[in-house]
């Protein structure tokens, strides 16, 4: 990939002339400017615009376009190279780069006179920050946001990077630097821009076929050991987690390993996981006063965190608690999955159901002062928790939780100085001994930390919070709607799921358009837009399988049917196999590329690969199993060397390994029986199933169209009966919930009574 970048190879060195000499020229069309206060206000084009991002940069004067015709035909009359900047609202260096640069005349006047300049809001558009984002990780070796990328009026990107300081430093070439050279070039060395970008494009290309398809009867069961052998390699015995600073969650790791153990019995990896979220919810990253989990620790210890929430960890996190409690039974991760959601149903829920985005790291320092620091919401001096909870209750806080008098902040983790002094919470001292270190029963020091807690949050609530990301996204609350439902299942949870079954009937009924069967990506502020991408399809999917399999209503599971295929139509690859991310009709986008790494979320080829399993088990319909073979074989490129690059597909091949159950409850919903045998299947982890409900009325007759066997399914002496069958070969119907649970555990024998 060095001919990528080769355009700027060698140019390190050159003289340019200086940016503050610039003259700030009035502003272009599309920028407006007027004197408030004898300051001038700067707006342009992005006011229009409903997204949060979009929206901090409409005050820039530089002359900003969202992505669109307009800005194409702008690039390629005036000849002008695009500046294209990705980013979210609730990124930090986002926010440093805007202040930097783009809020700065002089840079716009270089900006505005040289190039068109593009803002995306990747969460948006997550199909336009797929693409370059591929580029610019293969032009430099790594990515991020705010993504900065130079493209050629065709769309077609030439030269990459992330966060740009506007100045030179330490020997590397700022923004102001960077813009000159960049114009320099454009105008001097056309063609071999033209050529390395030609070449970006045809490298873009190859990448979305993954290789050759592989048969996926050849993808067995040396493929789980062997991924499960390369995230052990990156595991941190010491600390938890995998690999080394900054340390992400990943749930779709975990959610890999706790099926490994289900299908081994290897005990190391069920440890790894229990180890990983324990010491993830005793660590910072985890909000202790306010629920819920931060982005990222930036230290191997889990101790400082990048503090921005974001929904979709919330909703992930949340199901790899309920998993290992399901597992466990120990109720200090039952306690956590409790956490998270009760923070998201409180902080991060609009009135009419849906869920928000993301809340930022960073906010105000003090009400009524304007700078903002990362953090500011969340950190504590000792003398501020003093202050707040007395000498007495104070001192066993600190104890417990890490409190400093000078902060517990290393300075290496505190890059701009903004924690100095600061103490982020993180528990230091187990309940035993804060209790024996104050000499208190361990019941009087819980009580005592919990009242403390309690106390603290009530006055961090006079801060100003961090600005709220108030856009909902179909796939995020799809991923949030699995959550509540597993919970509910799990925790034994009626509100979980009640708000689950509210937040599908607000996106079927805001962001779905039945009569052509098409979901809309993005909801804010009454206004809905942007055509939904294949996650939102494949994550929704999910939500509302896992939402039948709580309440067993068959509209969500007729729902999923038709929702799936309608992605099949829009995004499967008639070719190789395997869904686009985009549909074939999306206008400007480069390459349509194959989501096909298990990140911060899951793939959505992941996703939808055990959708597509979940749903041949659910209806019989042989064709959607051969889809997910068909699946799994596009993309054995990275599914047989490098599956711990998508655990989350592996954990599906996993699942079409396996002889799945299907467990069918004959029972009155509702009732104390049909609740007593469903409990069985929700205390057990048992990943690879599918559970029914026969209730003798409509939703039967439903199951039955797909399922003919079901129709003959009925109560047993009147009493809910479990029908327990693996490939629709049921054993004999049971009522006797001891049987039915030796049969869930796989320890009744042949020739037993049932």
């Amino acid at each position: 990939m060095a001919v990528l970048g080769a355009v700027w190879m060698g140019r390190a060195g050159r003289a340019v002339q200086s940016a503050g000499a610039v003259q700030v020229r009035s502003p272009a069309a599309g920028v407006q400017v007027e004197e408030v206060n004898g300051k001038r206000v700067y707006t342009n084009r992005l006011v229009e615009e409903h997204s949060p991002y979009l929206q901090l940069h409409a005050h820039n004067p530089v002359d900003w376009f969202p992505w669109g015709q307009a800005a194409f035909d702008k690039a390629r009359r005036e000849d002008k190279p695009i500046f294209l900047s990705v980013g979210y609202s609730t990124c930090h260096w986002c926010h440093v780069m805007e202040q930097e640069s783009f809020s700065d005349p002089a840079m716009a006047a270089i900006m505005n006179e040289h190039f068109v300049s593009i803002k995306v809001d990747r969460e948006e558009r997550p199909d336009v920050d797929r693409v370059y984002m591929s580029f610019v990780q293969a032009a430099t070796g790594s990515g991020g946001w705010p993504m900065s990328v130079f493209l050629t009026p065709d769309l077609e990107p030439f030269f990459g990077g992330t966060y740009f300081p506007p100045d030179d430093r330490y020997g590397r070439p700022g923004f102001r630097t960077l813009l000159q050279r960049v114009h320099e070039a454009w105008v001097t060395e056309r063609d071999r821009i033209v050529q390395s970008a030609e070449q970006a494009r045809q490298f873009l290309e190859a990448q979305v076929g993954g290789g050759a398809p592989t048969a996926a009867a050849t993808l067995g069961q040396p493929v789980l050991d062997r991924t499960y052998q390369q995230i052990k390699t990156s595991y941190d015995a010491a600390q938890g987690g995998f690999g080394s600073a900054p340390k992400f969650p990943r749930p779709v790791v975990l959610n890999f390993l706790v099926r490994y153990y289900a299908r081994t019995g290897d005990k190391a990896a069920l440890d790894m996981t229990l180890h990983t979220l324990r010491a993830m919810a005793l660590g910072g990253m985890h909000d202790h006063l306010g629920g819920g989990f931060h982005r990222y620790s930036t230290d191997a210890s889990w101790h400082v965190p990048h503090f921005e929430k974001m929904l979709y960890d919330q909703a992930q996190l949340a199901m790899s608690y309920s998993d290992a409690y399901q597992i466990t039974k120990d109720l200090f991760f039952a306690e956590v999955a409790r956490d998270i959601l009760d923070y998201v149903l409180r902080d991060m829920r609009g009135a009419e159901g849906g869920f928000y985005s993301a809340e930022d790291a960073d906010s105000q320092i003090e009400q009524g002062r304007p700078e903002h620091a990362e953090g500011a919401f969340y950190v504590w001096t000792a003398d501020q928790i003093r202050d707040v909870l007395g000498d007495e209750l104070a001192a066993i806080f600190h104890f417990h939780y890490g409190v400093q008098p000078s902060g517990n902040v290393p300075a290496r983790q505190d890059i701009q100085g903004e924690l100095n002094g600061k103490n982020v919470l993180i528990v230091r001292h187990t309940l035993a001994e804060t209790a024996a270190t104050f000499k208190r029963p361990e019941g009087e020091a819980r009580a005592l930390l919990d009242m403390a807690r309690k106390t603290l949050a009530a006055a961090r609530a006079s801060r100003p919070r961090p600005p709220l990301d108030d856009k909902v996204l179909v796939a995020w609350n799809g991923l949030m709607i699995s959550a509540l439902a597993r919970a509910a299942q799990v925790l034994d949870e009626p509100r979980y799921l009640a708000a689950a079954q509210r937040t599908a009937e607000f996106v079927r009924s805001r962001m779905y358009d039945a009569s052509t069967n098409l979901l809309k990506r993005r909801y804010r502020a009454d206004h809905v837009d942007i055509d939904a991408v294949l996650e939102d399809y494949a994550f929704l999917g999910q939500g509302l399988l896992d939402l039948y399999e709580t309440s067993f209503d068959t509209t969500w599971l007729s729902w999923a049917v038709r929702l799936q295929e309608q992605q099949d139509a829009l995004f499967w690859d008639d070719g190789a196999g395997g869904y686009f991310a985009t549909r074939a009709d999306a206008a400007n986008i480069l390459i349509r590329m194959k989501d096909d790494y298990d990140g911060a979320e899951p793939s959505a080829n992941s996703v939808a690969a055990m959708n597509l399993l979940r749903l041949w088990q659910m209806t019989d319909r042989q064709d959607l199993r051969e889809q997910a073979d068909a699946t799994f074989a596009a993309l054995a490129g990275r599914l047989g060397p490098q599956g711990a690059a998508v655990p989350q597909l592996v954990a599906a091949l996993d699942f079409s390994l396996s002889k799945p159950k299907q467990i069918v409850i004959a029972g009155e919903p509702g009732a104390a029986d049909t609740r007593a045998m469903l409990r069985l299947v929700h205390d057990r982890f048992i990943p690879n199933k599918i559970l029914l409900l026969a209730d003798g009325g409509p939703g039967q007759q439903q199951l039955a169209a797909w399922l003919p066997f079901v129709k003959g399914v009925s109560r047993k002496d009147g009493r809910a009966t479990a029908y327990i069958c693996e490939d629709y070969v049921c054993h004999l119907p049971t009522a006797d919930l001891d049987i039915a649970a030796q049969l869930l555990d796989g320890t009744w024998k042949p020739g037993s009574p049932e």
